[in-house]
């Protein structure tokens, strides 16, 4: 008899085939029972119900102990899906709310889309709304027994005590479907720091969530706590901060900056605690809260003023003839000049048909008198012999890379590290980004605008101010920071480092002289006072439109305690709108008050507004 072969092989394959199905179906049990926990987080939430208790957030200080930040009880309504279907009056519980039916069904289809509500469940609260007021709470308290499936959670939203400072302090939100990716602490409906200190210290604001399990039986109604509470966990409250902001000095800097686009930085240079910084448009942190705050945000974000941008660390601006300052570091540092070494400045630079305009002053000057006076010519030749300099720098390319390592020192180009989001780093350019730029074919004559804060030179307002501090430390500097002190913390060690710059610390001396000559005899002099030594240098960028007016000084000239960077957009000379504010920021910090004369001036200036362009939006 014959055998078969097809049938054999066709058993085979149906023996295989059922075979490969069981062990499917084992790896899927498998995976569903041991592995993944799906199962039993259904389990649980039908058992048990967990509530979890929010900590209080930290609260927030000034240097000087004023409360700035604090902490105000709200009610947040959260629902279990599993039971309230089926079972709610609605038209009783949206009178009760006064919200519309047509919100409550998107409301509803919004936590169940797993879209938008990536963590839902149907067993377990979800927020349907939030921040109730105290009243609307009691509203619905009384009845809150007819709308089954609902519940009210306690939690704490944040209060603004002063209506300056926004910048610095940001705001509190709910978290985005990012943020819970991001870390999985979040759950839906939770809140977040989304701007300033609130989001740079978030963590160590925050605290620990605490819980609290209940029994349900079968119908899922609570029969009392699980285990007398032995597994509960109570919160554990967020860290407070002391800022090192003055919010005196922020509000007269504020006072200062209202009709102007600009920026107020204040820094104490032993030890790179900001005392203020100013971003002017600004606006209230007190309207960023509540339900309303998505109206707010939305508005703001939309105004072309744009008063959400910290021009403080996001600005990027050409810092005109402050940085006159760092150029006189590297030029004595390198060896280009010496302390009496003069050029000519016939109301400015000539050379080789190119000319760069100055005002008049005597002529030739050196270094100090050429600080004082804001002499053009002198750094325009300063930069010029050193690019040109082939006994010292191979080709300009080196000479170029060596005034690049000067600058970076002294903290351009990069960011600083402040400890608030979105800084910048500005440009200070180098040797091959004008190779790129000119295709390996320029010299000094080429780049000589960038000696006087011009060109492709860009700072932030931070920086300028970090660079008062760095000359009033005669050398180095600290990383800026707004945070003095992390209750029961101590603070990150880069903020607690030295940074020296690669200029001598004579050098500092003789710029120093020339800054405190430009306050006794010069550019500054609406900044000189009787009862302390002010050191500064204005500055006058080129713009499109009117010029911008630059402050840059520290006080006093010895021991000193502050040290200011002013920037006023189309504020024309430095000396029109840089220098009084400058000087009545540091006479507030200095003597903790304004004198009457100089708070006539402060209201001058408050009310003293600049016309602005849209292309200066």
């Amino acid at each position: 008899m014959n055998k078969n072969y097809e049938f054999e092989y066709r058993q085979y394959v149906i023996g295989g085939v059922a075979v490969l199905i069981v062990i499917i179906y084992l790896i899927r049990l498998f995976t569903l029972q041991i592995m993944s926990d799906d199962y039993k987080k259904n389990a649980d939430s039908n058992a048990f119900l967990k509530k979890v208790e929010f900590p209080a957030r930290g609260v927030i200080t000034d240097r000087n102990g004023r409360l700035l930040v604090y902490n105000q009880h709200s009610y947040d309504i959260m629902v279990v899906m599993k039971e309230a279907k089926n079972r709610l009056d609605t038209t009783e519980f949206c009178n009760t709310l006064g919200i519309t039916k047509e919100y409550f069904i998107k409301r509803m289809n919004d936590i169940k889309d797993r879209n938008k509500n990536p963590g839902y469940s149907q067993f377990t609260q979800q927020l349907f709304m939030s921040q109730l007021t105290d009243e609307e709470f009691s509203i619905f308290q009384e009845k809150m027994y007819r709308f089954p499936g609902f519940y009210v959670q306690r939690r704490s939203v944040r209060r603004y005590t002063y209506p300056n400072a926004a910048h610095i302090l940001g705001d509190v939100a709910e978290v985005s479907r990012q943020d819970i990716e991001d870390d999985e602490f979040y759950m839906p409906g939770d809140y977040i720091g989304k701007q300033g200190v609130e989001r740079s210290y978030e963590k160590e604001l925050r605290g620990e969530k605490g819980v609290q399990i209940f029994l349900r039986d079968a119908h899922g109604r609570i029969q009392g706590s699980y285990q007398n509470g032995a597994l509960d966990r109570s919160p554990v409250a967020g860290k407070d901060l002391t800022l090192s902001i003055d919010i005196n000095l922020q509000a007269l800097g504020e006072r200062l900056m209202q009709g102007k686009i600009g920026s107020i930085v204040a820094i104490e240079p032993s030890t790179g605690e900001v005392l203020c910084m100013v971003s002017s448009p600004t606006f209230d942190p007190r309207t960023m809260t509540g339900r309303n705050r998505g109206k707010v945000h939305s508005a703001l974000a939309m105004d072309p003023w744009k008063p959400l941008l910290n021009r403080s660390i996001m600005g990027q601006y050409p810092p005109g003839s402050t940085f006159k300052t760092s150029q006189g570091l590297t030029f004595l540092t390198e060896g280009v000049i010496t302390p009496g070494t003069t050029f000519p400045c016939s109301h400015g630079f000539y050379h080789k048909g190119l000319r760069v305009g100055c005002h008049g002053h005597a002529s030739p000057i050196s270094l100090v008198p050429a600080i004082t006076t804001s002499c053009n010519g002198y750094f325009c030749w300063g930069l010029y012999y050193m690019m040109g300099n082939r006994k010292k720098y191979k080709s300009v390319q080196e000479a170029m890379n060596t005034w690049r390592d000067y600058m970076v020192s002294m903290g351009f180009g990069y960011k600083l590290g402040i400890d608030l989001p979105g800084e910048k780093r500005g440009l200070i350019p180098n040797a091959e980004y004008y190779d790129n730029a000119y295709r390996g074919s320029w010299n000094g004559m080429t780049i000589i605008s960038i000696s006087i804060g011009q060109g492709e030179v860009n700072l932030t307002p931070l920086q300028i101010a970090n660079l008062g501090a760095t000359i009033a430390n005669r050398g180095y500097f600290y990383t800026p920071h707004v945070v003095k002190k992390v209750k029961d913390m101590p603070l990150d060690r880069k903020f607690t480092e030295r940074h020296y710059t690669k200029a001598s610390k004579k050098a500092y001396e003789y710029v120093v002289a020339g800054m405190r000559g430009a306050v006794t005899n010069g550019t500054c002099h609406a900044a000189n006072r009787s009862d302390y030594e002010v050191c500064g240098k204005t500055g006058t960028a080129q713009n499109r439109g009117q010029d911008h007016s630059i402050f840059m000084g520290f006080a006093p000239k010895d021991n000193p305690r502050i040290a200011v960077s002013v920037y006023v957009e189309n504020g024309g000379y430095g000396a029109e709108f840089g220098v009084p504010i400058g000087a009545l920021m540091m006479e507030q910090y200095i003597n903790g008050k304004l004198s009457p004369e100089s708070e006539t001036k402060a209201t001058a200036f408050q009310n003293r507004h600049i016309t602005y362009g849209a292309r200066n939006r």
